[in-house]
């Protein structure tokens, strides 16, 4: 009974991070405040909730690095690739590299095995951290896909890297070629399975529906069960989960445009997600928080071993965390170098970035729960039965580096991002106006042909009536292309769309004031109420996003 009320007092902080940060003088990041809340909670109940590896990974991250991979933008995931690739694959082995030999001359007690199995894991940045701070922070958008393709996709490098470390830390033995041929196999059968799953569970469940139909609720619950398959076969075929559950939401994201889904599923699946990810974020976070004490007292009193002297551990955790900073923004600008060589090699324009970005990429290495749950995966003793070496303070780095990332995120962000000039997105082909444009056109063609064709669809009722509607929506969809017929770059026109979205605003709020008034004088029942005010609400939410 204990366990069930620790897990409704986070779901309870998840809900008062949200207002804890809005009423605090200082804008910290939301994921810092669920932490300390966690904290906070294991402290009044005396302890936390355990953290087990393989529970958490597989309740929480499929779930998450879907819908992150279903929602980021794939023209700029396309574009950027190059980039990409090389903070996602190029970085973590810098990193690894890097950080590890920095950890083992710091701390030389811990291995150099151990240093680099550390390394590894806190080397990826992590999805969920990450969009919780560009949620909050305006973030060009370039920069930002950049920084969420990196952390989407540096998962499975830095998984294997660290699954090779802690095995050389085991068995003192390590194989660059079989630890290629492992990361090769780990992310493309990965990837593979993401995407296979994903449309054969597509593909079943269009098949069912179209022979036996459906309950409302079966495809939302699908859609939810797709990355949990991903992930569980990719893990049975010893590949990445991870990459499984990413590319199972890239591939949900094509399949999404072939129209099969109804209006009322994408409605009810878009709310759902939104409420799962948030709860899951913000659990991830106040979990996060609630090891720290036990970390915290496991790495100043370990098992058998010496105490440590607080401010000494405060300090080296302090250095590493800045280090791995540096390491980034010193990948960064050899990256970024490389890359401006190569673009004036071949005569194409070359944007020469500001000290700013390669500071705000550099910052932007956040680091999350992902981490904290791939350091608890260490061993607990070596083949032999000694305790694994450095274990305890292997994990309290790790979540100092998680923290001290955040802090510095939220802090460096806001002031390095005010202002920051980036190259602007390439134009898509058609942008929304020319794709409002071009779908009002088509509707008044269909509506057009509907008038000369001597048939009738569902619910005509006589000639007159049915010119009369078909007058009365041909009417609406001409006065929409009056107001979207922008392709002249008409500010006129624009201006009158911004004027014409107040006033329907305005109309809608008065149609909800009357409804809501109708219902509590019960002149109408709570069903018919709640069906008007949905659709008045998805009009003005249709009218906000514009």
């Amino acid at each position: 009974m204990e366990t069930v009320e620790v897990v409704l007092a986070m779901l309870v902080a998840v809900i008062a991070s949200g207002y804890v940060a809005r009423v605090l003088p200082v804008a910290l990041p939301l994921p810092l405040i669920q932490i300390v809340l966690g904290a906070v909670i294991s402290g009044v109940f005396g302890h936390g909730v355990a953290l087990d590896p393989d529970i958490f990974f597989l309740l929480f991250l499929p779930p998450l690095l879907f819908v992150d991979g279903w929602r980021i933008p794939k023209i700029g995931l396309f574009r950027d690739r190059a980039t990409i690739l090389e903070l996602a694959l190029g970085l973590v082995l810098f990193t690894v590299v890097g950080a590890g030999y920095l950890l083992h001359w710091m701390i030389p007690a811990m291995p150099l095995a151990v240093a680099f199995a550390l390394a590894a894991i806190v080397a990826p940045t992590d999805p969920v951290a990450v969009s919780s701070i560009t949620a909050r922070v305006p973030m060009p958008p370039r920069l930002q896909h950049i920084i969420e393709g990196e952390s989407l996709l540096n998962d499975a490098s830095g998984l294997v890297c660290f699954r090779f470390a802690v095995a050389a830390a085991v068995t003192g033995h390590f194989s660059p070629a079989r630890a290629g041929l492992s990361f090769l196999w780990i992310a493309l059968a990965g990837i593979a399975a993401g995407v296979a799953i994903t449309f054969a569970i597509t593909r079943a469940h269009g098949i069912l529906q179209r022979r036996f139909g459906e309950e409302d609720g079966v495809p939302v619950l699908i859609n939810l069960l797709t990355p949990f398959g991903a992930y569980l076969v990719a893990e049975r075929l010893n590949a990445s989960g991870i990459l499984a559950a990413v590319a199972a939401g890239v591939t949900m994201s094509y399949l999404e445009l072939s129209g099969g889904a109804t209006p009322g599923t994408r409605i009810r699946r878009n709310v759902v997600w939104d409420a799962l990810q948030f709860t899951l974020n913000g659990t991830m976070f106040v979990l996060l928080g609630e090891q720290l004490p036990d970390i915290a007292r496991g790495a100043l009193h370990p098992d058998g071993g010496q105490p440590f002297d607080p401010w000494w551990l405060a300090g080296r955790a302090l250095a590493f965390s800045l280090g791995l900073v540096l390491l980034r923004f010193v990948w960064v600008w050899i990256s970024l170098q490389l890359t401006l060589l190569n673009r004036r090699r071949l005569g194409r324009q070359a944007f020469a970035p500001k000290l700013r970005v390669m500071l705000a990429t550099s910052v932007s290495g956040v680091r999350g729960a992902l981490t904290m749950a791939g350091v608890m995966t260490l061993p607990l003793a070596l083949p032999d039965g000694a305790p694994f070496p450095a274990r305890q303070l292997a994990i309290f780095l790790a979540a100092s580096v998680i923290v001290v990332s955040l802090l510095l995120a939220g802090a460096a962000l806001p002031a390095l991002l005010r202002g920051l000039r980036m190259p602007d997105e390439p134009d898509a082909n058609c942008g929304e106006d020319g794709a409002r444009h071009a779908a009002t056109l088509a509707a008044i063609a269909a509506l057009e042909q509907a008038r000369k064709a001597p048939g009738r669809i569902d619910g005509d009722p006589d000639p007159a009536l049915r010119d009369q509607a078909l007058g009365h929506v041909l009417r609406l969809y001409r006065h929409r292309l009056d107001a979207t017929d922008v392709a002249g770059g008409n500010g006129d026109a624009q201006a009158q769309q911004r004027t014409e979205r107040a006033y329907r605003l305005l109309a809608l709020n008065a149609e909800r004031d009357t409804v809501l008034r109708l219902a509590r004088r019960m002149d109408i029942s709570d069903e018919t109420a709640r069906k008007l005010l949905r659709q008045i609400d998805l009009l003005e939410a249709r009218y906000q996003q514009d």
